[in-house]
């Protein structure tokens, strides 16, 4: 663990998550939960009053990274 605590531990680990997907694409083992999740956000931003489709597929997706990065 860093001295810097455990927030910047899961920024740096949500970085390098973020990165290896970018360089592997769908071949990441991340790449297809994150984006499922973004697909059931934009959904229910779609069905909740005052969230828009993009605020719920950016919530979604990363809400998805952080059950990824943190079980």
């Amino acid at each position: 663990m860093s001295d810097q605590g455990p927030a910047s531990d899961l920024l740096n680990d949500a970085k390098d998550e973020i990165v290896g997907m970018a360089k592997q694409g769908m071949k990441h083992p991340s790449t297809a939960p994150v984006l499922t999740g973004a697909a059931i956000g934009g959904v229910a931003g779609l069905l909740l009053p005052l969230v828009s489709i993009p605020l719920g597929a950016v919530v979604g997706a990363g809400f998805t990274l952080y059950k990824r990065l943190r079980p």
